[in-house]
Formats: C-alpha cells, sequence, structure tokens
C-alpha cells in the first residue's frame, strides 16, 4: 500500500497510519459514517471470507458491512482465524475537516464479546506459556468473565495435558522460547520481554494494586507469573482491550484434582466423544440451567477432586436435596430465569455492554431473594451449603435502581434514545414533551396550510439533510402562498420553509438532539453504578454456578436413583 498517486487524501494517510501501526494478520474496520469500510488487501480478504461485493474507487479495493450489525460480521472473520481493529470516529463530522478517529480495540478469538458467537457451555480461554528454567508457568484468562488462573508444572507433559483440558481460542508463548514448547500449535508469538519475570511481575502487582501476590497463593510461581504478565500485556496494549474486570488471581486446582493425559480424556469419553457432547459422560451428567452451570460442571469433570473431604462435602449438599423434593424443584425453576451473569458482567465492566445487558441482570439479581430464602429452608448441607449461601449477596437498591431506570424492551443501541423510563429523569421528561408537542404542532400546521393554501396533497415531511419542510407538487405549483421560501426544486415537487417551520424545527430538533444525549448520559451512569458491584457479582455468579451443578447432579441421581 501507499499512500502517493489516487490514495493519497487526508482521510486515506489517516487509514494507512493506523493500519501501519497494527500488526500483519490484523484487519481494519475503518468507521466512515455509518459504516465500517476496509481497504486494499483488508477488502479483499474479508471480501472472500464474508461473501460481500468487493468495489473499487479511486483504483483502491474496498468494501464495508453497516455499523449496526458489525458484532456478526466480526465474528466470522475471528472464527476464520483473523483479528480485527476498530478506528472509531471521536469527532462529528463537519464541512471541510477531517473526521479524528481513534483505534479503540482489536478482537481476537480469545476477546469474542458477543454471546450469540461464544459457545455459553465452555470457557472462551487464552492461554500463555512460559519456561523458566525447569518449571513451566500456564496463566488462563477468559476475558468474558473475568476469570484469571494460572498453574506451574515440573513437566512438559503435565503443562500438555492441562492445555489439553483448557482448550484456548488463542496460545501466547514468548518470540525467545520458540522451542520449548514442543506439541503446542501458538497462535502467536509474543515480544519476549513481556514474559520476564522482572517485568511482569511488577506489572502484575500494579494491576491488582497489591505489594506482594502472596495472597493469591502464586508469589513464588515465577513462570506462571511470568506468563501472567505476558498474557494481561497482550490484553491491554495489542487489543487495547479493558483489563479492570481481572479482579484476582487464583491458582488452577491441579494439586487436589487426579491429572488426567490427553489419551485418557479422550478414550473415557469425559466431555466429548465420537458421537458428539450428548455421549460423553459431560452430556449424560449435565442439567445444568445456567451457562455458568455449565461450564463449571465441564470444570469439574476434567479436573475430578482427590480431597475426600471436598468430596463428601458435594455429596452432602445432594443427599439434602434429595431429601427436599419440593424445594429442590423451586431452586431449579429459580435458576431457569437467571441469565449469564458472569458474561454479562464481563462486557458491561469492559464497556461493550447494553441496556438488554444490563436489564439481564437485573432480571438475574432479582432471583437472588427467593434463592437465598429456598436455601436457608434446607435443613443442613453442611459448609458447602453455607459457602453458597454466604456469597450469594444482596442487590435489591441496584435492582429498584435498573427497574426503574430502563424500559421494558430497550433498544440494542445505546446513543439513539428509547432506553430509559418516563418519570426516572424529570429533565429528560421535559425535553421528551418539547419534541411530542412540537410534533403534534406540525401536524396541526400542515392542516392549517393545506386549508389555506386550498392544496389538500401538501406535506410537512423530513429528512436528514434538509430538516423540516413543505412539500407541494408541481401540478399545484400556482396555489403557493408568496411567505414561502423556496429550499429544493424536484422532478415532480417544490420543497419549501417558512420562518414559523424554521422556528420550529429548530425547537423540535434540539429537543430531540438534546434528549438522546440525556438518555446516553444517564444510561452510562447506570453502567457504571453495575461496575462498581462487580466483585459480589462475580462472586454470586460463581456460588450460582455450584448451586446449579449440585441441583443437577441430584435431579440426575433423583433420575436413576
Amino acid at each position: 500500500m501507499s499512500s502517493s498517486g489516487p490514495a493519497s487524501t487526508p482521510m486515506m494517510d489517516q487509514y494507512l497510519r493506523m493500519k501501519k501501526g497494527l500488526p500483519e494478520d490484523v484487519l481494519l474496520f475503518f468507521r466512515l459514517g455509518d459504516f465500517y469500510e476496509m481497504f486494499f488487501e483488508d477488502a479483499k480478504e474479508a471480501s472472500a471470507i464474508l461473501g460481500l461485493t468487493l468495489t473499487k474507487r479511486h483504483g483502491i479495493p474496498m468494501c464495508g458491512v453497516p455499523h449496526h450489525s458489525a458484532e456478526g460480521y466480526i465474528g466470522r472473520l475471528v472464527k476464520g482465524g483473523k483479528r480485527v481493529a476498530i478506528a472509531e470516529q471521536t469527532t462529528i463530522p463537519q464541512p471541510g475537516k477531517l473526521v479524528e478517529r481513534e483505534l479503540t480495540r482489536v478482537i481476537s478469538a480469545g476477546t469474542l464479546a458477543d454471546m450469540n458467537l461464544l459457545d455459553s457451555s465452555r470457557h472462551n480461554y487464552i492461554v500463555a506459556l512460559y519456561r523458566d528454567k525447569k518449571r513451566f508457568g500456564l496463566a488462563c484468562v477468559d476475558h468474558t468473565t473475568g476469570e484469571f488462573s494460572v498453574a506451574q508444572f515440573e513437566h512438559m507433559d503435565l503443562l500438555l495435558d492441562e492445555l489439553s483440558r483448557i482448550n484456548p481460542s488463542e496460545l501466547l508463548v514468548s518470540d525467545e522460547q520458540t522451542d520449548c514448547f514442543p506439541g503446542t500449535h501458538p497462535t502467536l508469538y509474543y515480544d519476549g520481554y513481556t514474559f520476564l519475570p522482572s517485568t511482569a511481575i511488577p506489572n502484575l502487582l500494579s494491576h491488582f494494586r497489591v505489594h506482594s501476590l502472596d495472597g493469591f497463593g502464586c508469589g513464588e510461581m515465577t513462570a506462571a507469573l511470568g506468563a501472567s504478565g505476558a498474557v494481561l500485556h497482550y490484553l491491554s496494549y495489542q487489543l487495547r482491550r479493558p483489563t479492570d474486570h481481572l479482579r484476582r488471581i487464583s491458582v488452577r486446582a491441579t494439586e487436589n484434582a487426579v491429572l488426567i493425559d490427553q489419551a485418557s480424556q479422550r478414550n473415557l469419553d469425559l466431555v466429548d466423544s465420537r458421537g458428539g457432547v450428548k455421549l460423553s459422560l459431560l452430556g449424560t451428567l449435565d442439567r445444568t440451567s445456567t451457562p455458568m452451570g455449565a461450564r463449571k460442571l465441564r470444570d469439574w469433570l476434567l479436573h475430578p477432586l482427590c480431597d475426600l473431604g471436598k468430596l463428601l462435602a458435594r455429596q452432602e449438599v445432594i443427599a439434602v436435596l434429595l431429601q427436599e423434593p419440593y424445594l429442590m424443584s423451586k431452586l431449579r425453576e429459580s435458576l431457569k430465569n437467571v441469565r449469564d451473569m458472569e458474561r454479562l458482567t464481563g462486557r458491561i465492566s469492559q464497556g461493550a455492554g447494553n441496556a438488554r445487558d444490563l436489564q439481564a441482570l437485573a432480571s438475574s439479581l432479582a432471583r437472588i431473594p427467593a434463592l437465598r430464602d429456598d436455601l436457608e429452608s434446607l435443613p443442613g448441607g453442611g459448609e458447602m451449603l453455607e459457602s453458597i449461601r454466604s456469597r450469594m449477596g444482596c442487590f435489591d437498591e441496584l435492582v429498584d435502581l435498573l427497574q426503574r431506570a430502563l424500559v421494558d424492551e430497550p433498544p440494542v443501541t445505546i446513543k439513539e434514545g428509547g432506553i430509559i423510563r418516563e418519570g426516572y429523569h424529570a429533565g429528560l421528561d421535559e425535553l421528551r414533551l418539547a419534541s411530542r408537542d412540537g410534533k403534534e404542532w406540525l401536524a396541526r400546521l400542515q392542516e392549517k396550510e393545506r386549508k389555506r393554501t386550498g392544496i389538500d396533497s401538501l406535506k410537512i415531511r423530513f429528512n436528514n439533510v434538509f430538516g423540516y419542510y413543505i412539500e407541494v407538487t408541481k401540478s399545484h405549483y400556482d396555489k403557493v402562498p408568496p411567505d414561502y421560501q423556496r429550499k429544493q426544486t424536484l422532478v415532480n415537487a417544490e420543497r419549501f420553509i417558512t420562518p414559523e417551520l424554521k422556528q420550529m424545527e429548530n425547537t423540535i430538533l434540539g429537543a430531540d438532539e438534546r434528549s438522546r444525549q440525556v438518555e446516553y448520559e444517564q444510561f452510562l451512569l447506570l453502567r457504571e453504578e453495575v461496575g462498581r458491584h462487580i466483585d459480589d457479582i462475580q462472586m454470586t455468579a460463581d456460588a450460582m454456578a455450584d448451586l446449579d451443578v449440585l441441583l443437577g447432579l441430584a435431579e440426575g441421581a433423583q433420575q436413576y436413583r
């Protein structure tokens, strides 16, 4: 690509500068009005994968997709092995001025946020590997849920077995250790300095705002911490993704679990089989009601406990549930109405959540009081049931706020209005009233002008270019009053404006624009408020996942006796 010749315009120079700063395998979605456009080789590759028509302007290959439906197209590109960078407009288009744009994020296989494109029953992991002397470190992040875990191994075989259980969407290896991990297939060799413990550990301390990582149980796991620093750097700097929702780091349960090698996993049909998931052990046991529970059950099956005390604790809860079939049924019914809270909070905390996500979260949190009451009614259950109860937070005020603020069926977009319920914000209600009153005034003006001019077909119309105008067909042109000012001539009609109509246009459009802005501001405040509860919501979601799995196992025990 060259910036000389027909491509050399300020906008194309801007595009080329952004493209030059990206890795070669990243396609650039460049926002132009209501579309994301791609140019040159990006356009050729994307059009082939997406089945889009490839066009040319000034000799430059190009294709585009509507911005409001871009997630689906991006998902298909990522599934096709690509990464996609998003360049958004940051200033309002003005005649004669170049619109400023900014690279806001890079979307990869491990950072897809569209829940329609993700398998809800399994995690979507990015994994980094690092070798420090004779130890092998692994760091694992599910960016959609906020899970961040590490493990360290003395032998390569154990690492490879754990890697097969994780089955990551993306795998990072230091570009200085390209020969250290035979048997793996990294999707990316990443900057080696980010893996060095001397670089990684300070970055982790800064991210988690702690003086030591001992509190997470991994302070001495230098190989794992090297991998952790690299995956955090990859998310923050290369993918430009928010990482605030990665609040804690945990050690993967390998010491207290039966380690099953890759061959045994396949031969035992634990989570998959030649006949598909349904014929596996997972397919036989899975009676979970929520995506969180489905993912948790998968993890339990791939990491069977060898701690007798923890096994008995699970069985104790299942025994109590079997003794209370009515409460068990009520609990399962409540969980059926709970959405994927882990991924919802992930989207919201990353600034990707819309009003529907907030509403789905509110609906899920509203189920907690009934769940807690039914759990309190269960006799016994031991420490595990008590742990589930204690981890379920109280969100009554947050639920009340979201239900008061959001309409029953909010739109997908967050900047076009229609999100906030009437009666929630007085200033917004006043702006909406001014807009409605103005549109009723327009209807009355149209009727008045028809009577005044004798033109029954006279219409008051609107478009984004000319605003409001009076349209009269050519056959009635002789009846147009002298106070009508011509605005546009069409083949079969003339368009006019009057001072009275122009004044009302300013009132209506000003109210519409301001009301949309106020709604957007109120939505951002709601999303920020949810963000303040992320830790408690994540902990509650984990407790619900435990309960969901135990309820499903209890139902299986009941069915098979």
